[in-house]
C-alpha cells in the first residue's frame, strides 16, 4: 500500500512538473521564438533543473511538439463542443456564434503556432504531426456539416462537407494571420463570424442570415475617404 501511495505521489509530481515546463516554455517561445530558446532558459523560467527537463522530454523539439499538441487539441475540442449544441438540423448563425466565441484567439499562441508552422515546412516529420492535428480539426467540422440536410446546409459551391471544412479552417488561418499583425482580438472575432456566415450560407448576409446591412470592416483595413461634399456611395 505504501509503495502504491509513493508511486501515485511520484506520478502526480511528474504530471505537475511536465505541466509547469509546458507553461514556462509557452511564455519563452512566445517572447523569443522557437530556435532562439535554449533548454536552460525553459528550465530557468519553470524553476527546474535540466534533470527535471530530461525526465519529461528528450529534446526541445519534443517539448515544442507537446506544447503544440496541447493547444491544438484544445481548439479541436472547443470546435467540436460548440458544434454539438445543435439538434439534428444545423443552425449556421447560431453555430458560428458559438464557435467564434469559444475559439482560442490568443496572440501569444498564434506566435507559437506560426513558429511551429515554419518549423514544419522544413521538416517532413513535423509536417506530418501538424497535418494530423489539422485533419482532426477539419474532421470535427466536416462531421457536423455532413449531418445536416436542412435549409442551412453548406452551399453547393463549396462541394462536400470536407471541402466546406477546409474553407472554414482557411478562413480561420487568414483572420488569425491578420490578428498577428494588428492584435485586434475583438475585430478578428467579428470578422471571422462574418466570413464563416458568408461561407456557410447561400449568399451570406444577402440571404438575411446576418443582421447587419453592411459588413464589418476587416481588421487592419481603413474606411474609404470621400472628397469634401461628395456623397458616399453604398453598394446596391
Amino acid at each position: 500500500m505504501a509503495a502504491e501511495q509513493t508511486a501515485r505521489r511520484v506520478t502526480r509530481r511528474r504530471v505537475r512538473t511536465r505541466a509547469n515546463l509546458l507553461d514556462a516554455a509557452f511564455e519563452v517561445f512566445a517572447a523569443k521564438g522557437f530556435g532562439r530558446v535554449s533548454i536552460e532558459e525553459v528550465c530557468e523560467a519553470a524553476g527546474y533543473s535540466r534533470g527535471a527537463f530530461y525526465s519529461n522530454f528528450a529534446s526541445l523539439d519534443e517539448l515544442f511538439f507537446a506544447l503544440y499538441r496541447q493547444r491544438a487539441d484544445l481548439i479541436a475540442r472547443q470546435v467540436a463542443d460548440a458544434l454539438a449544441g445543435d439538434g439534428t438540423a444545423l443552425d449556421v448563425p447560431a453555430s458560428v456564434d458559438r464557435v467564434t466565441e469559444v475559439l482560442l484567439l490568443d496572440h501569444d499562441w498564434l506566435l507559437v503556432k506560426t513558429d511551429f508552422l515554419v518549423h514544419a515546412a522544413r521538416d517532413p516529420a513535423v509536417a506530418r504531426t501538424l497535418l494530423e492535428h489539422r485533419a482532426t480539426l477539419r474532421g470535427a467540422i466536416a462531421d457536423r456539416l455532413g449531418r445536416d440536410r436542412g435549409p442551412d446546409a453548406p452551399p453547393a459551391v463549396l462541394g462536400d462537407a470536407d471541402a466546406a471544412a477546409r474553407a472554414v479552417v482557411a478562413a480561420y488561418d487568414g483572420v488569425t494571420t491578420q490578428l498577428l499583425l494588428d492584435k485586434d482580438v475583438d475585430g478578428a472575432r467579428a470578422w471571422l463570424k462574418q466570413l464563416l456566415t458568408a461561407l456557410l450560407t447561400e449568399g451570406g448576409a444577402r440571404s438575411g442570415s446576418h443582421p447587419e446591412r453592411h459588413p464589418a470592416r476587416a481588421p487592419g483595413s481603413h474606411p474609404e475617404r470621400h472628397p469634401a461634399g461628395a456623397p458616399e456611395k453604398h453598394p446596391e
